[in-house]
């Protein structure tokens, strides 16, 4: 896992979004890993953002993913050979208020991405970041597959599995037909330090705590699977590893979600989060709002099977880790990105070292 065979050392990779939040720990990998990143986002950066602080040394280009003449400059000018697609419009409520603007850049925007990525001769294998709330919500226990029926009812989650079925025809349309191998992958309610988009539950704690505010809660109640940031960006990263080597039958979608004690409710969270910072606190109001999924689980049984992937921290872990790199950085401007990424990836290497004696006794 901290290696992924070498495959990225020196090679040009291409990563839509990477001025957000999972795409700017995904380059920090990346540039560990040795690789030749180019970066391509639209202009709208959260204040602070995590990739201007991380100060890194990609090549940091802005655009419009939708623009296709553009792109396909992008792609003939820096040829890359694999890209991670993360660029997206990735607020639900924010949908309900510009839909036309959602399903432009996570649909069309996709479909763009694909278009630019299949004309270029370099580019062999192509990783979409969609998300888990592409299945169709029935609010079951049982946790969702990657055969189960897409669906979505606010405009983010419609755009996203609209963003799913844009795969699977560029797949079998045009990918098969010129070699080249094209995944998606759905994980679950991300977290970590760094991210300052609005409308998400660890930002706006950590932005409350830091000026002393309490923060208005909707749904104390609701379960969602949440994993810190690392874990879905090591199965992209092993994805695009088994893709890059030519292993067609790993050219589909997957799931990348904690385990079953990682689906919690915001409630838990918080409870959880104000045991590492004290000044964490919410209040819960009564609030017309639309639609909101209740009860959300993920089930990563393919990729654990077939990828040999699984998650390293636990709920507590991710959490405190979280918690952590924002209280640094608030208290002492201290930004611990490549610490936590040494950390992981050193608790990876224990954790498989402990299921290898186990398979051994």
């Amino acid at each position: 896992m901290q290696t992924f065979n070498n495959v990225y050392d020196r090679r040009p990779v291409l990563v839509t979004g990477h001025t957000g939040f999972k795409g700017s720990w995904l380059c920090v990998w990346l540039e560990k890993l040795g690789a030749k990143t180019i970066g391509f986002s639209n202009q709208q950066r959260t204040d602070p953002n995590h990739y201007e602080l991380l100060k890194l040394p990609i090549v940091d280009l802005q655009g419009d993913i939708c623009d296709l003449p553009q792109l396909q400059e992008v792609f003939k000018k820096y040829q890359p050979e694999i890209v991670f697609h993360l660029a997206a419009q990735a607020l639900v409520r924010y949908s309900y208020k510009e839909p036309l603007e959602t399903f432009s850049a996570n649909t069309l925007g996709t479909a763009s991405i694909l278009q630019a990525a299949c004309e270029c001769d370099s580019v062999k294998a192509v990783v979409v970041i969609t998300t888990d709330k592409v299945y169709e919500n029935q609010e079951r226990e049982q946790g969702y597959c990657e055969t189960d029926r897409l669906g979505g009812h606010d405009p983010y989650a419609a755009s996203k599995a609209c963003a799913e079925l844009v795969v699977n025809s560029f797949r079998q349309s045009f990918y098969a037909v010129k070699g080249k191998l094209l995944a998606s992958c759905r994980a679950g309610n991300v977290i970590g330090g760094g991210d300052w988009a609005e409308d998400r539950l660890i930002p706006d704690l950590m932005r409350a705590a830091a000026k002393d505010e309490v923060t208005p809660i909707r749904m104390p109640y609701a379960v969602r699977p949440w994993e810190h940031v690392l874990e879905p960006l090591g199965g992209y990263l092993l994805l695009g590893q088994y893709l890059l080597e030519g292993k067609a039958e790993f050219a589909e979608a997957w799931n990348f979600g904690p385990e079953p004690e990682g689906h919690a409710t915001v409630g838990e969270i918080i409870r959880l989060a104000s045991q590492h910072w004290p000044k964490i606190q919410m209040e819960i109001f009564s609030h017309a709002i639309r639609h909101e999924t209740t009860l959300l689980k993920l089930d990563c049984t393919k990729a654990k099977r077939r990828l040999n992937w699984k998650p390293v921290w636990n709920l507590q872990q991710t959490v405190e880790k979280t918690v952590r790199w924002y209280r640094e950085f608030y208290e002492h401007g201290t930004i611990l990105t490549r610490e936590q990424l040494e950390t992981y990836l050193a608790d990876a290497e224990k954790l498989e070292k402990v299921t290898l004696l186990k398979k051994a006794g």
